[in-house]
């Protein structure tokens, strides 16, 4: 089973659909209610919401999944005994398995009801129509890479006494998404050269993000919220706010970060934490949603995802 802990949860939704082929006879009978067994359609419903339920006990590599809501429709044409699966799920993994299990564990159900009166019977066609959720739903396609710089803050990394572990964290993620890392340097705790520095990038530079690491805590050196904070000409609580929450789920001290966020003109500026830990999962509760905010900088507007 592979480790989600890391994904944010959010809006997952699958459809899928297969097909019961059998004779017409049969069919009718289906249609007619007069299955010496019952009634297939209300089983075959029952079994594939069930089934969906407990995909995680037979698919080994899935996680148990809290399902906020399962629908299987049928339709009894002709020659086929068609059933469709919906399912939803507020979490980290896509419900494309278990829509498929639903669809599976309908017909399975079905054949088993209508086989004393067909031997021909063909289940075929289990397939995926649709899947949405996921952090490939919130990418943007952006019209560029964004130009971006790497600030880490730290006194004893800036004297070479301690290696720049959080830098090369930040530098590994951001190759996954549309970056064009410019700088990545190394300041000290010196609230003058941050303000400095940060202004040279977002005004001289162009740069769209901006992202510092480290000094965001209570030491008496800690200075970087002070030094970002007077400088943002919008504030984007919600960023930070995305950050603490995630990083609560995981540590009660996440609470403790004093980090800031917001934008110096069109530049996007957010200040992460100074552990290489605490910076991976800041990063991985930002992304990719974060990156919605360049198209509004420019002026492209903003456009909904679709989330049904």
């Amino acid at each position: 089973m592979f480790n989600v802990s890391h994904k944010s949860n959010s809006l997952r939704y699958a459809r899928a659909e297969g097909v019961l082929r059998a004779h017409r006879n049969t069919l009718r009978c289906v249609r007619e209610n007069a299955i010496p067994k019952g009634d297939v359609m209300a089983t075959a419903r029952a079994a594939g919401i069930s089934a969906a339920k407990r995909t995680s006990d037979w698919i080994v590599f899935c996680h148990p999944i809290p399902l906020d809501w399962v629908e299987i429709k049928m339709q009894v044409l002709e020659e086929e005994f068609r059933v469709t699966a919906e399912v939803e799920s507020v979490w980290k993994t896509g419900v494309e398995m278990e829509a498929l299990t639903a669809v599976t564990a309908a017909l399975m159900n079905a054949y088993d009801m209508l086989k004393p009166l067909d031997n021909d019977m063909e289940i075929t066609g289990i397939k995926v129509i649709q899947k949405k959720g996921g952090k490939s739903q919130f990418i943007d396609d952006l019209k560029s890479p964004l130009k971006t710089a790497v600030l880490v803050i730290s006194d004893s990394t800036y004297q070479g006494t301690r290696q720049d572990k959080s830098g090369q964290v930040i530098k590994n993620f951001l190759a996954d998404y549309p970056i064009d890392l410019a700088v990545n340097e190394i300041l000290p705790d010196n609230k003058e050269m941050i303000q400095n520095r940060l202004l040279g990038l977002a005004k001289d530079g162009n740069f769209d993000l901006i992202l510092t690491t480290g000094g965001t805590g209570f030491g008496p050196r800690d200075l970087t919220p002070e030094a970002t904070a007077p400088l943002l000409d919008k504030v984007a609580q919600g960023i930070v706010e995305k950050i603490r929450n995630y990083g609560s789920n995981l540590t009660p001290y996440a609470m403790l970060s004093r980090a800031v966020a917001g934008t110096i003109g069109n530049t996007l500026v957010i200040n992460l934490p100074g552990n290489p830990n605490s910076a991976r999962e800041s990063l991985h509760a930002l992304f990719p949603g974060v990156l919605h905010i360049f198209p509004m900088i420019w002026g492209e507007g903003h456009k909904e995802a679709d989330s049904s």
